[in-house]
């Protein structure tokens, strides 16, 4: 074909898409710009002191100085500190900077945190798509991010966690970078382990992955073949995890002993120790149990509630993950997590940026406005996001250590709790999803003419993947009109 030809071939497809999704970009960056401008304004009206920063700031100086961790009580609130060890070695930088910048610094790192938090989980949930011949999917993928972030720094758990400088993003990305990767990836597991050296409620997630490895393996397993021929991906994820964990464990030890051994010892097993357990701002099912009871000491209430919201949690993150719905399966086993956990603050409920992300992207995928099906989850991922950015927990009497929460009334209690309860909202949707889809898993019975997942080199079933990034898709298709549901 000679140049003019080509150039008239050219013309006919029409000019380039790149200007156009380059512009989308732009109006996306302007717009996610605009919106942490406000965001940054907004808190700094607020007054906002950034009290958790500060006693960060205060733990690093006392492993810097050699001072016990433990009796340390940081701030005018007389704060203690109740992480591990090694979260203090992690805060001995912060002692080198001057509290205005160490300010400043922490409120951009957070921001840049929170669209990492998009990005990846985006990755996670496979969306917007990357397939083959799609046009500058990378132009896509960074509109849709920045466009999220925008709005999504608005829900209370964002604004709160940036309010007190906390490292809940942090934590959550370190998560989700590790659940993005492919199962066979030389680094899997080490971002669950580190996140949980600096705060334990992340260890749940290797204990998920373990079981959906045990599991797997149950399914791989051949008479004659040995433990050898079970080995898979997930327990060898759960194996780097718990290792990296101990390696912090270890590290700590070396490096602050006495503080090392007060912490697994006793600190540990101090549930009271950060706090009230009744107050508003604890979100976990030993809170809503407290302000219900009308009483600090709920009794094996809380034990047994926690019992079954940990059973049912793994049970469907781990179905989930065996199914190929990695995203369901992360976003209920951090759901899990936040709900068990003796306290779970309000600004620890931003795994709600996931939660909303994941409801979105499944309403797109069954059909979005189109179908029946598209509309019950785009009107459930509405309801949530209003629920989050209302600040509704905080509308009902809270005076610090004033104990008005043990005497709630039926509005308030609900109004105190919404965050559980959207936590096992989600928990149940997941089971109905699970239940509609029929995709073969662990709880299906053998000898059915099922195909049997995985290779039997002990490799995860295949799932419908990314090119680029290897992430699967949280779902099975369904069909356009939705009748998968």
């Amino acid at each position: 074909m000679t140049a003019p030809k080509l150039d008239q071939s050219a013309g006919r497809r029409g000019p380039s898409p790149l200007p156009g999704a380059h512009r989308r970009v732009l109006v996306a960056a302007l717009a996610c710009v605009l919106s942490f401008t406000v965001f940054w304004i907004a808190q700094r009206l607020a007054g906002v002191t950034m009290l958790d920063l500060m006693v960060y700031r205060a733990e690093g100086w006392t492993a810097r100085t050699g001072g016990d961790l433990y009796e340390m009580l940081a701030t005018s609130a007389r704060l203690p500190n109740t992480y591990p060890p090694f979260a203090s070695l992690l805060f001995v930088p912060l002692t080198f900077l001057h509290v205005p910048e160490m300010r400043t610094l922490a409120t951009l790192g957070n921001l840049l945190l929170l669209v990492a938090v998009v990005h990846l989980t985006l990755r996670l949930t496979g969306l917007p798509s990357t397939a083959p011949g799609a046009r500058a999917p990378r132009a896509r993928q960074a509109t849709v991010t920045l466009a999220l972030s925008a709005l999504l720094v608005w829900c209370e758990p964002v604004w709160t966690t940036l309010r007190y400088g906390q490292i809940n993003l942090l934590l959550a990305v370190l998560v989700l970078w590790d659940v993005t990767r492919r199962d066979t990836h030389r680094w899997a597991g080490i971002g669950i382990g580190i996140a949980a050296g600096i705060k334990l409620t992340p260890a749940l997630f290797a204990v998920w992955l373990a079981l959906a490895g045990l599991l797997r393996a149950r399914q791989l397993r051949r008479p004659g073949q040995g433990l050898r021929g079970t080995w898979n991906p997930w327990l060898r994820q759960a194996c780097v995890a718990v290792l990296t964990f101990l390696g912090t464990v270890l590290l700590s030890a070396l490096a602050l002993p006495r503080d090392s051994v007060r912490f697994w010892t006793e600190i540990v097993f101090a549930s009271d120790r950060p706090g009230d357990v009744e107050i508003t701002a604890n979100q976990s099912l030993r809170g809503v149990l407290a302000r219900l009871l009308h009483t600090p000491d709920t009794g094996l209430w809380w034990p047994a509630a926690a019992a079954v919201a940990a059973i049912a949690g793994l049970t469907l993150a781990t179905t989930a993950l065996l199914r190929g719905q990695r995203a369901w399966a992360a976003v209920v086993c951090a759901t899990t997590a936040l709900l068990v956990s003796p306290v779970s603050w309000s600004h620890h409920w931003v795994w709600a940026v996931p939660m909303l992300i994941l409801l979105g992207t499944e309403a797109v995928r069954r059909g979005g406005r189109a179908t029946r099906a598209g509309r019950r989850l785009w009107a459930a991922t509405g309801a949530l996001g209003l629920l989050f950015a209302s600040f509704a927990l905080w509308w009902v009497p809270h005076r610090p250590h004033s104990h008005a929460e043990l005497h709630q009334n039926g509005g308030q209690l609900l109004l105190s709790g919404v965050y559980p309860i959207a936590g096992v909202v989600l928990l149940l949707l997941t089971a109905v999803l699970l239940r509609r889809t029929g995709v073969p898993g662990v709880s299906a019975p053998r000898g059915r003419g099922l195909r049997r997942p995985g290779g039997g080199d002990g490799t995860p079933a295949p799932q419908e993947a990314s090119p680029r990034t290897g992430a699967s898709s949280p779902c099975p298709r369904v069909p356009a009109d939705g009748s998968g549901t």
